[in-house]
């Protein structure tokens, strides 16, 4: 038996970490003092609309869909879906994070984890290299 752990297992672990921070940063952000009376109402500085809850929406489907496709994905297509939700996710951690201490080392964490996903994305070597996926 190996002792290596399957690339797929890695990504999808990375992804449930990279879920885990952002869950908790939002959780942190609820915390702070005025923010949720603020959020109430509508008293924020971006005007909250259901097009941007969809837009939000959208966006954060797509790590929590990552874990599960990049377990079942095919190999050319999970490389790809990897990297490509990669750079999305971190550009919507880094344009769209608050400026909160606590946000600024759990956004840190997310990107060292999606830049870990690129890698092993961009590494990963066809395990059937003589069969075309």
């Amino acid at each position: 038996m190996s002792n290596t752990i399957d690339v797929r297992v890695k990504i999808s672990t990375l992804w449930v970490v990279v879920m885990f921070f952002m869950v908790f940063a939002d959780i942190y952000n609820f915390m702070m003092p005025g923010l949720l009376s603020d959020i109430m109402t509508g008293d924020t500085p971006i005007k909250i609309t259901q097009e941007l809850m969809l837009v939000m929406a959208i966006l954060n489907a797509i790590p929590i869909s990552m874990i599960f496709l990049s377990r079942v994905l095919k190999y050319r297509i999970n490389r790809w879906a990897n990297i490509v939700a990669s750079v999305i996710t971190i550009l919507f951690v880094v344009g769209g994070g608050s400026a909160y201490l606590h946000y600024y080392f759990f956004a840190a964490l997310e990107v060292i984890c999606m830049l870990g996903i690129i890698w092993y994305s961009w590494k990963w070597v066809n395990p059937n290299s003589d069969a075309i996926n």
